[in-house]
């Protein structure tokens, strides 16, 4: 059996440090050093398949093949468990403000803080839950609370969490009115979420723009470029052999000759290009929207699949329909 450990190991303790607290953030329960060694197993068998794929057909050099589907690997687990840690945090965010407020009731009721705290720990609050029965337990069993509930922070990633516990644990150490902060911080927090709707309803615009561009405009374009210098390349070529050649054409004012343009590196560069336009493209929707241009990395796969998928198809509609031009 493979030790995935010490693979793990092999990677520097500073990758390492971070790999671990990314995983703690998010809701996949394994040890973060195994979990790293399966991808970097997973990964190397899976490029060194991919490697002897791309060999038998000849498509490229399998070393090339072997880096492209390695990294490839590698970022989509790491993508994997960075959308795990949005989507906790988005489930945390959504649920604070009532987690708050019902904490706020449990003490105005008259209990204490702690046991506030773990009386607001209702299930349909999730992640945030969890934490708030933990910080329950180890608060009974003697625990300092506020070092606790500090302990949460390493758990969920949410400035807003952060922010607010801040704001319970300077309350309790000033002898504030805890039950008062914690119903005007639900307030604010609501507040806050209706505007980033409406930021994000008012440029709605500005990503469907983004969105038809890349995904319908540019595949199309390039479809017709591509055929126009398949075109052109014939035609020069037709051109040139119809030709005098030699001693006639000295002297002329204008000599024709053979173009060096390949028509299937022009396809290739296309390929290339509504790639990287769709990457850099999801990437600027999901900063639009959400703040974060990794989140917009989940519409890449579709504006992959329709830009490419277009401009295939946009190419053998050309060729079918003014391929006859090519002959003349």
């Amino acid at each position: 059996m493979i030790s995935y450990t010490v693979i793990a190991r092999l990677i520097p303790k500073k990758t390492r440090h971070r790999f671990k607290k990314l995983m703690d953030y998010s809701d996949i329960r394994l040890d973060s050093d195994d979990f790293m060694g399966f991808i970097l197993v997973f990964g190397f068998i899976s490029s060194c398949v991919c490697a002897y794929v791309v060999h038998i057909l000849e498509i490229t050099h399998p070393w090339i093949g072997f880096v492209i589907s390695f990294f490839s690997i590698e970022a989509i687990f790491y993508l994997t468990v960075s959308f795990s840690v949005d989507r906790k945090t988005k489930i945390v965010e959504e649920v604070l403000p009532d987690a708050l407020q019902l904490m706020s009731s449990n003490i105005r009721a008259g209990l204490t803080t702690d046991k506030a705290l773990l009386l607001a720990a209702r299930p349909e609050f999730g992640p945030l839950s969890d934490e708030l029965r933990r910080v329950g337990r180890e608060t009974m069993t003697g625990r300092n609370f506020a070092s606790s509930l500090m302990k949460t922070t390493k758990k969920i990633k949410s400035d807003n969490l952060h922010r607010t516990i801040d704001l319970i644990v300077n309350s309790l150490k000033s002898g504030g009115k805890l039950a008062d902060l914690l119903d005007q911080t639900a307030n604010d927090l609501r507040d806050q979420d209706l505007v980033k709707k409406e930021i994000s309803a008012s440029v709605l615009m500005y990503v469907l723009f983004i969105f038809v561009a890349i995904a319908f405009g540019a595949p199309l374009l390039f479809a017709m470029s591509s055929f126009l210098v398949k075109l052109l390349t014939k035609n020069m070529a037709m051109i040139s052999e119809g030709m005098p050649s030699g001693d006639v054409m000295q002297g002329a004012p204008i000599s024709m000759s053979e173009t060096s343009l390949d028509p299937e590196f022009i396809h290739m560069f296309s390929l290339v290009s509504l790639t990287v336009t769709a990457i850099f493209g999801s990437m600027i929707m999901g900063l639009i929207m959400n703040g974060s241009n990794k989140s917009g990395l989940k519409y890449l796969p579709v504006l992959l699949v329709i830009a490419i998928g277009l401009f295939l198809v946009g190419s053998y509609v050309m060729d079918a329909t003014f391929g006859s031009m090519m002959d003349m």
